[in-house]
């Protein structure tokens, strides 16, 4: 049976024949899975696996790494080149690349600039398959520029006035991160009058007295190089006016009434508008003809500043913000374009394809505007590159066909735009790879039983294999469910049952060979509570307990656990749990709760709960909890034709407040005694209003419910007739279907009493002929579902109604439905019938399609009879077994599986209908090749000698051909059950004994024998025999010729050994004359000598070999002495004079190094002209001391300089809090801080000092003129 792969599964149901499931090999690209042990042995072209980033900005002060990783087989090789140009690491001493690696380092913190090495970088990486390259990478160093020196005159305004204070920070790379704050680095305080715009400024809507400062600072933070630059302090002074004339808005930035932005698609557009006035404005924003992307929009800076992240095309448009106060508003227009990079519609895959396969590479891409696509082939355009008559190029398609090995390369598409580009490796790999399945072997599968099991068969070849699934050591039928064939070979079995249990086996096939795998499935039974803990009321201090008995199934461990509310048991020695009951002693009010039984098994879990009520104890009797009594007093008011109104007198709640009260009614005239679901209504509710069916005889009754359970029903309503009426439905499922070739069996589903809203209940059957101009020809029968219509031709279209009456009138006009009068036998045969042989068990089958008027019937498909040609001995057989495959619908060609090697078939093809078979097409022979045969029918070791051993077989049970030899295998086995060498015998194929000679004596041999015909070998037998041992020429073991050759603590043992194989020496030693116990040493292997270590120098020792085994023996003592001792020269360095002169001199270079520390010591002083610097210090320059991580003194020598001591992070990371809680050091670098979005300064600047910056103006650095590269070159 033949399952065919579909794009997501396909469904195969189970027939009477061995299961056998096929994925049908695709014309597409291959996926490699990630198996390490498949990857090991696959050529495959490079891929980049990891590269530096394509902007790069490096630290000057740290060797610049550029990253280029790749993956291949072979390993690749890696070359790079520089601004276009190959560049040759080895000419350069400052330049490596990792081994294995393709990843640059440049040691500049030795000597060099990084400077030296600005460019664009592009890493290659090539093997015999192809070239993968990398992004350009444009390598720039950071800088982090000083303020231009400047003098600041003071700032006086009148109060109410606007004010912008410039900070116009140094150009960085990358830019810098500005904020504000005063001398003593507090924050400076921020509103919607006074803030920070997007350029750094500092803008005053309106000014006030409290403005009034010395001390504004602008600073700008580098982040790469961990520097801080300060402007110079700007003074303001602010004059109190007896009165501010207040004015309507104005912007401040930007400037007119209109203005544009551009953004690139997925950054964040940030637009800006602040506003200066009196009352201090406003701001809001809007977006002409659109609104604000919810959960996309931000305001930040008051307002002032609206952001839009992952901004997109559809952003594009007019935005206003408006700035408003009480005098006023004006509005300013930006109008935004967002244009993109390009980016991906559809990166190019790697494709892996077997030798004349087809494939594409598809590279898709857009952008604003649209990017082109260009490609490239190992690195080179496709324009310039060595032609592939495979390959054709068509836009941003390649398309391969019949592809070779020599096709393999590794392809580059880059699409690019004004804005950046992007680039991608993908690789064409032609494999030409025999199966693999990637299975473990032997996996056992364990699933419940009633669900579904995935039994798993990952693959892997080239080309794509096919995919055959059995059950059982032969292919054993299967007789139930369904079964699922997954793409990637799984086998679903979507409702495993207990007869599922079994050994499956995978095969993969291609034209390159076969592998299989079996793996095992095992159907446990599911874990079940067979009696659940009960809802419990218990009075406070009393004992409960609830039961929980568990059946699970008995090859699993069930563990059953017991929990309260969700959670765990509460750890008091009042809960005890035993097998199957949790007890409850001393309960309080606490313990109420919900109480799970949960119960789990390594594949299912199962739990029940039930509700554990407290109440108080009273001294009165405890209370009746029950459920209600029945309701009484039915009274039925308000009768109409389709409605009716119920009322009741509710019984006693038994103290458990009715919930609800549910009513049913009975149909006395169609259904008496039989009570159905009318409605529910609320505890709460006495009436009910009840919708009627026509021609019902009504009888009611109500029952109520509470938290116990459901009362008994109450008696019943008196009865109500409600007046007929025409039926409102039709009778359902209406079939035509002929009975024999000249009718037509018209049958319908009748209606039940209660729909037929009246008395005479009758049907009207109308039929037509579909395709001809009669009337329409009508009969009306009752109390039938079945109509016959005699008379009709063959197989015709009728259609067909049939709807309902009574005695009231007629339903409403029933659907048509078409139907075909009766079927007769098909007329022809299929012609043009072909076989196939595929190879030694499968054949395809085609004929050609029959007319369609000569099928006489729905066209159920064809089947095919085929039968195994007789031998001369069986021709007098009167019966002939023939197998059969019915295909579905017009196909016109079939797979005919299972058939056995070397034989004679015969077959014939009828179409099918649904009155049966038509004639058979003449009969096709055909025969399938040569096999491999089975495995030898038996095999036998006799008349075992010293150094001989015969075998005796019986040929296969299946040959499958003409058998050509037999093969047998044979390797010896020691006592450690290791095996030797294995020996390859051909024997004819006309042997059944073969004598082995020339064995060993008393060894054990493993014997593999397989027959093989031209198709191959088949399965093995394999068995195991000893040869014997003559005892009466048995050599008694013996150790001989024990030599020792002593050095100064080490003896190197020698012997000679005679005796059976495979002993375990050991050598055993100790000083001649002692009574100590010998000291034993295990020699490895079987060798006949042994090196002793850590011996005494000058001492005699005795030594002696013996061996383990069947038989224990040991060699006669040895003696042997070690070597003396050597006398080493001892000297006494205090002696020496070259010792004393060295002492001298440490001595006096002590003595020297502390009078220069006392002198600068008393020299360290602060000058009172130091003083005063210190209090109106210069505030471009502020070093930061290393002890605390705050800023240092102010130093004229050190002017015009960075803040070198906090140009770098300290290795520990941490910051001493000191002074203000506001201060500068309170906010850490790294994990301990960052920068606010307002731009104020979090961070801590304290480290080594690595390298000292130029002095002067020459540590101010323009940007690298390199800009990023835009399209890739």
């Amino acid at each position: 049976m033949q399952l065919k792969i579909m794009p997501k599964k396909k469904r195969l149901p189970a027939g009477r024949v061995p299961l056998i499931l096929f994925l049908c090999q695709m014309i597409s690209a291959l996926e490699v899975p990630l198996d390490p042990k498949l990857l090991e042995d696959l050529v495959q072209p490079p891929t980049i696996t990891q590269q530096s980033p394509k902007d790069y900005i490096v630290d000057p002060r740290e060797n610049i790494v550029i990253q280029c990783e790749a993956k291949g087989k072979p390993p690749p090789s890696f070359s790079w080149t520089r601004n276009g140009t190959h560049f040759d690491i080895d000419k350069d001493p400052l330049v490596t690349m990792r081994p294995g690696s393709g990843t640059l380092v440049i040691n500049i913190m030795s000597e060099g600039k990084a400077e030296t090495y600005e460019g664009i970088y592009q890493c290659t990486a090539r093997n015999e398959r192809g070239a993968a390259i990398s992004n350009n990478i444009v390598i720039r160093p950071s800088r982090s520029p000083l303020w231009t020196k400047e003098k600041l005159e003071p700032i006086t305004l009148q109060n109410g006035q606007p004010l912008v204070l410039p900070c116009r920070p140094p150009v960085g790379l990358p830019p810098a991160i500005i904020f504000w704050m005063d001398n003593s680095f507090q924050r400076l305080p921020q509103s919607e009058r006074v803030s920070q715009g997007l350029n750094g400024d500092l803008y005053f809507s309106n000014v006030l007295p409290e403005d009034t400062r010395e001390d504004y600072i602008c600073y700008a933070r580098f982040n790469h190089t961990q520097t801080i630059q300060q402007k110079q302090p700007i003074s303001l002074k602010v004059i109190s006016a007896k009165s501010s004339r207040e004015r309507p808005p104005t912007f401040l930035t930007p400037e007119g009434n209109a203005s544009h932005k551009e953004e690139l698609r997925g950054n964040v557009l940030s637009l800006e508008c602040i506003a200066e006035g009196l009352p201090t404005p406003i701001i809001y924003w809007i977006k002409e003809d659109g609104i604000l992307p919810t959960n996309r929009t931000f305001y930040r800076n008051f307002k002032k500043t609206l952001q839009i992240i992952q901004v997109s095309e559809s952003d594009s448009g007019n935005y206003q913000c408006i700035a408003k106060n009480a005098l006023g508003a004006i509005h300013h227009t930006i109008s935004v374009t967002v244009k993109a990079a390009p980016y991906w519609i559809m990166a190019p895959r790697n494709l892996v394809l077997s030798p004349g396969e087809d494939g594409t590479l598809i590279c898709r891409a857009y952008g604003n505007p649209k990017p082109r696509i260009s490609w490239l082939t190992n690195g080179v355009p496709i324009e310039i590159a060595p032609d592939d008559p495979s390959r054709r190029i068509d836009g941003d398609t390649i398309i391969f066909s019949n592809v070779q090995e020599r096709s393999s390369a590794v392809y580059q598409c880059n699409a690019s735009n004004e804005y950046g580009y992007l680039l991608a490796n993908a690789f064409v790999n032609v494999l030409a790879e025999p199966p693999r399945i990637l299975t473990s072997e032997n996996t056992l599968y364990q699933v419940i039983a009633n669900r579904p099991a995935f039994l798993d068969c990952a693959f892997f070849g080239s080309p794509l294999p096919t995919i055959e699934w059995f059950k059982g050591a032969k292919g054993s039928a299967l007789h139930e469910d369904i079964y699922v064939l997954h793409e990637n070979g799984t086998l679903e079995i979507p409702v495993a049952q207990k007869d599922s249990t079994g050994t499956y086996t995978c095969v993969a096939r291609n034209k390159l060979g076969i592998a299989k795998n079996e793996v095992h499935l095992e159907v446990k039974d599911p874990t079940r509570i067979l009696k659940q803990p009960e809802y419990a009321i218990v009075q406070r201090g009393s004992t409960v307990s609830f039961e929980c008995k568990v059946k699970h199934d008995h090859t699993l461990i069930a563990t059953v656990t017991w929990l309260k509310d969700n959670g765990a048991l509460p750890n008091d020695e009042r809960f005890t749990v035993d097998k199957d009951h949790l007890v409850v002693t001393d309960v309080r009010d606490d313990d109420g709760g919900t109480y799970t039984c949960a119960a789990n098994t390594t594949l299912d879990d199962v739990s029940a709960s039930a509700e554990l009520s407290v109440v108080a104890p009273t001294p009165t009797p405890a209370p009746i909890y029950d459920v209600p009594n029945p309701p009484f007093d039915l009274e039925l008011t308000n009768q109409l034709d389709k409605s009716v109104q119920l009322s009741w007198t509710p019984g006693d709640d038994n103290n458990s407040p009715i919930t609800k009260f549910v009513i049913e009614y009975e149909d006395a005239m169609h259904e008496a005694g039989l009570w159905h679901h009318q409605a529910e209504v609320s505890g709460t509710q006495t009436t009910a209003q009840l919708k009627l069916s026509p021609y019902v005889n009504y009888s009611f009754r109500v029952m109520a419910e509470n938290s116990i359970g459901r009362s008994l029903p109450s008696e019943g309503s008196e009865q109500y007739l409600t007046k007929a009426a025409e039926p409102d439905k039709n009778p359902t499922a209406v079939e035509g279907l002929g009975s024999e070739p000249d009718n037509l069996v018209i049958t319908w589903k009748p209606l039940n009493g209660f729909e037929s809203n009246g008395p005479g209940l009758q049907y009207r059957v109308s039929w037509r002929q579909r395709d001809g101009d009669d009337e329409w020809t009508s009969v009306v029968v009752a109390n039938v579902s079945k109509y016959i219509v005699s008379g009709t031709p063959t197989f015709v279209p009728y259609l067909i109604k049939v709807q309902a009456l009574n005695d009231v009138g007629f339903a409403p006009e029933p659907a048509v439905v078409m139907g075909h009068s009766g079927e007769d036998l098909p007329m022809v045969a299929p012609g043009n019938v072909h076989v196939n042989v595929l190879n030694s068990t499968l054949a395809e089958v085609q004929w050609d399609s029959v007319p369609l008027k000569s099928i006489r019937g729905h066209l159920q498909g064809y089947r095919i009879y085929y039968w195994k040609a007789q031998s001369p001995s069986q021709r007098n057989r009167r019966h002939v077994e023939k197998k059969i495959l019915t295909f579905q619908g017009s196909k016109t060609h079939g797979m005919l599986p299972g058939l056995e090697p070397f034989s004679h078939y015969s077959l014939n093809v009828r179409v099918v209908n649904g009155k049966g078979e038509g004639p058979a097409s003449p009969d096709r022979a055909f025969s399938t090749p040569e096999g491999v045969p089975s495995a030898p029918s038996s095999l036998k070791i006799v008349n075992p000698t010293l150094d001989s051993l015969t075998l005796e077989w019986d040929p296969p049970s299946h040959p499958n051909g003409v058998l050509t030899e037999y093969t047998l295998k044979y390797q010896p086995i020691n006592s450690t059950h290791e095996l030797g060498p294995l020996i390859d015998l051909k024997i004819p194929a006309n042997k059944t004994r073969w004598t082995l000679k020339n064995l060993n004596f008393s060894t054990r041999y493993k014997f593999y024998f397989y027959a093989q015909t031209s198709a191959g070998s088949g399965s093995q037998i394999t068995e195991e025999a000893i040869t014997t041992m003559d005892e009466v020429q048995a050599v008694n073991p013996r150790i001989s010729n024990l030599t020792a050759t002593a050095a100064e603590n080490s003896a190197n043992i020698s012997w000679k050994y005679e005796g059976p194989e495979h002993v375990i020496f050991y050598v055993e030693y100790g000083v001649a004359g002692s009574k100590e116990e010998w000291r034993k040493e295990i020699v490895n292997g079987s060798r006949s000598f042994f090196g002793l270590k850590g011996l005494m120098p000058g001492t005699a020792y005795k030594v002696q070999v013996g061996a383990e085994g069947n038989s224990d023996f040991v060699s006669s003592e040895a003696v042997f002495e070690t070597g003396p001792a050597m006398a080493s020269r001892q000297v006494d360095i205090a002696t020496q004079g070259w010792f004393i002169g060295l002492m001298c001199a440490v001595a006096l270079l002590i003595l020297i190094l502390l009078i220069v520390c006392f002198i600068r010591r008393n020299k360290g002083g602060k000058y009172p002209v130091k003083e005063k610097e210190d209090a109106h210090a210069d505030p471009e320059i502020q070093p930061m001391k290393e002890d605390d991580g705050t800023f240092g003194e102010y130093s004229d020598a050190e002017d015009h300089k960075p803040l070198k001591k906090g140009s770098r992070t300290p290795s520990d990371r941490t910051v001493k809090k000191e002074d203000s809680d506001d201060s500068l050091v309170d906010y850490g670098e790294g994990v301990n801080g960052q920068f606010n979005e307002d731009g104020s300064f979090i961070g801590q600047y304290s480290g080594k000092k690595e390298k000292e910056p130029v002095e002067g103006n020459e540590s101010s650095e323009a940007p690298s003129p390199v800009n990023a590269m835009n399209s890739f070159v």
